[in-house]
């Protein structure tokens, strides 16, 4: 697998990362070093770390700044511009579901920060996301995710509806038709992707050049095929339902009848998914999932496809 850049699945002859791969990082990247870590060794320090910094969640996060004279990612507990988010001691292969499944988003439009995977010293993946609630050295964008607008917390993060998020965009944002329309590609997208996990908190709302907006998707990940047991389709309910989503239920009742979206948006979302999806299974193909992981994740993704009909 060395022989294919983890950031942009470049097939490269030699070196670990392509060219591109490094300048996405910075444009005077010319490698990036193992992290002098092990995967067992991150999950300490994350636990170490985590009073110190705002990042929470089921998954161990560290906060890292890119040190372009040593080429390395560096360990820190505030001014981060990078999460680092090493492999999960019981749920297989996340580092390379969510790089995967970030790069379906990004083949569709839906706008995400760079991110890809890193090699630590014991060979094993390590996910990366830039963090774009950073600007220059100092400087904090505006960002609110959506448990902080309904008043919620991170225990109440899942008692929510579909209708009433977009009540919050039509509340929050500048121009609320334009991201009713992302909001309903993402909602499409996670259904195909088994994403069951879009609570309140992987969904924000960031202020740029002036305008309330949805933020940069970030967590997307196929946690169907990480789970076991009893599967939902969604986070929050969508007419009720959290399990069993329809057509019906996804298109003409969530698109177009509580986003208010017209047929138009609707079927230019919906033909922009279905023209992409050969795509989708070539980067599965050439992702860094075991062969295992990536026969389940475009089993799953097939038969959601059946379900919408596309």
């Amino acid at each position: 697998m060395m022989n294919r850049c983890p950031i942009t699945y470049e097939n490269i002859e030699e070196g670990t990362y392509s060219t591109k791969g490094l300048k996405l990082l910075s444009p005077v990247l010319k490698d990036l070093a193992l992290l002098d870590y092990t995967a067992e060794e991150l999950r300490a320090e994350a636990i170490q770390r985590a009073s110190k910094m705002s990042i929470q969640g089921i998954q161990p996060k560290l906060s890292a700044v890119l040190n372009i004279k040593d080429s390395c990612f560096e360990m820190v507990d505030k001014g981060g511009k990078y999460i680092l988010k090493p492999p999960h001691p019981i749920f297989p292969e996340l580092p390379q579901n969510e790089g995967l499944t970030m790069h379906i988003a990004a083949s569709i439009g839906i706008e995400v920060p760079v991110h890809g995977l890193v090699y630590g010293k014991d060979g094993l993946l390590t996910y990366f996301i830039k963090r774009f609630d950073r600007k220059g050295q100092k400087d904090k964008v505006a960002v609110e995710d959506f448990a902080q607008l309904a008043g919620l917390s991170r225990d109440t993060k899942y008692n929510y509806s579909m209708e009433k998020l977009v009540k919050l965009i039509d509340d929050t944002c500048t121009f609320p038709s334009i991201e009713k329309a992302k909001l309903f590609k993402r909602v499409i997208f996670n259904y195909l992707v088994g994403n069951e996990d879009m609570h309140l908190k992987n969904y924000s709302v960031i202020i740029r050049n002036g305008k309330a907006e949805l933020s940069p998707a970030y967590d997307l990940l196929n946690t169907s095929i990480v789970l076991s047991g009893e599967i939902e389709e969604i986070a929050l309910t969508l007419n009720g339902k959290k399990s069993n989503l329809t057509r019906s239920i996804l298109i003409d009742y969530f698109g177009a009848e509580r986003c208010g979206l017209t047929e138009k948006v609707i079927e230019k979302t919906l033909t922009s998914i279905q023209q992409a999806l050969p795509s989708w299974y070539k980067l599965i193909d050439c992702s860094f999932l075991s062969n295992e992981m990536k026969e389940k994740y475009s089993s799953l993704l097939q038969h959601r496809i059946q379900i919408l009909g596309f």
